[in-house]
């Protein structure tokens, strides 16, 4: 994958797929037992086997019937549990965004999601039309309750919904510092939420984005978090500037965000080539990579999150984020590449397209 600015394209080969066929196909086991064992053995209904003396040589010794045993008990096998991941974010009912999209994406990925619903959206696949926030006791209750019972390995920060609710995730996720902390906190598709959207900017910006191992963030959105540290000449004479110098704003703009404790900042949509998206990792050093993707026809809503929370799944996998954020971006670009239209607005990324295509070659 070039990270030099030259279009990717999406031949993704995902991580887990070897576990999702281990599960879709029928288990053959070979298991040699003697004809004492089989007739001491205890008839339990756990696993069906077969006489090993009955498949080679087609006669035993035992009386069972030929090329059939009952079933033995197994000894106990530890799970291997999923790597866990707490998501704080909105309940879609589309759930292209939000953490019904975070669970699709925790699962392709080989993790397990622990939703801590923020608000509540309504709309349809056109349109997001209006948040309801959850009150921050009910957000502090449904996360501390599971923190306590499991260990989660990730968290990922969506829509939080108010200024109280951004208070109760920051000191949450403050009792945790050694954990990886994804935060995607803004939604283009949501309008402004009233006279409480400058606070509700302001309190991410001082309580969660220094918190945060990534913060992820598109360049409009990052040009309006800027205002809020920048005086109006500041953002009337950016507004008159041209691309160089808007770049070069942008960057200055990531360092103030680093700067405030912030490991990595993954900005999408910066400038590129007609027909390209390009997103730029950044930290305390700079530009760390930059990869152009070419820009997929049509409409789709769900693409941040997505992104988002596949890079919060491979943190949790323990990559490094540099690593992440690419392999998260392919995965990514190959699930809008396979977008449903599940209804008549926007089209909805399919995170589980590996799964199908595997089922198509089978056939």
């Amino acid at each position: 994958m070039p990270s030099s600015g030259e279009p990717c394209s999406s031949s993704y080969t995902h991580p887990q797929i070897k576990h999702i066929h281990a599960l879709k196909t029928t288990l053959s086991v070979t298991v040699s037992v003697t004809t004492k064992t089989l007739q001491s053995s205890k008839i339990l209904k756990l696993l069906q086997i077969f006489c090993l003396q009955c498949v080679t040589n087609g006669n035993c010794a035992s009386n069972l019937s030929p090329h059939e045993v009952s079933y033995i008990n197994l000894p106990n096998v530890q799970n291997q549990i999923s790597p866990l991941i707490l998501s704080f974010g909105a309940s879609d009912p589309v759930a292209a965004t939000g953490i019904h999209a975070d669970l699709a994406s925790f699962a392709a990925m080989g993790c397990y999601g622990l939703p801590v619903m923020t608000a509540i959206l309504t709309g349809d696949t056109s349109q997001i039309d209006d948040l309801h926030p959850l009150d921050g006791d009910l957000v502090d209750e449904q996360a501390r309750t599971v923190l306590e019972d499991m260990q989660v390995l990730a968290f990922k920060i969506g829509q939080v919904g108010s200024v109280e609710n951004v208070t109760v995730i920051a000191e949450i996720v403050s009792d945790y510092p050694e954990l990886p902390l994804v935060l995607d906190p803004f939604n283009a598709a949501l309008a402004e939420q009233g006279p409480e959207a400058e606070d509700l900017v302001l309190a991410i910006r001082e309580l969660l984005i220094p918190q945060a191992n990534l913060l992820m963030i598109s360049a409009v959105e990052l040009s309006r978090l800027a205002e809020t540290w920048k005086d109006s000449s500041d953002t009337e004479t950016e507004t008159r500037a041209d691309a160089n110098v808007q770049t070069e704003d942008l960057a200055d703009d990531v360092m103030t965000l680093i700067e405030s404790g912030c490991e990595y900042i993954l900005v999408t949509g910066t400038a590129g080539e007609t027909g390209e998206v390009v997103n730029t990792l950044y930290n305390e050093s700079g530009a760390v990579r930059r990869d152009a993707w070419q820009r997929l026809p049509g409409s789709h809503a769900g693409a941040g999150s997505t992104l988002s929370a596949a890079i919060a799944a491979l943190l949790a996998n323990g990559l490094e984020i540099p690593e992440a954020v690419l392999e998260a971006q392919e995965f990514t670009h190959a699930a809008l590449s396979h977008s449903q239209r599940l209804g008549m607005g926007r089209l909805i990324p399919d995170r589980y397209f590996w799964a199908r295509e595997t089922e198509q070659t089978t056939l």
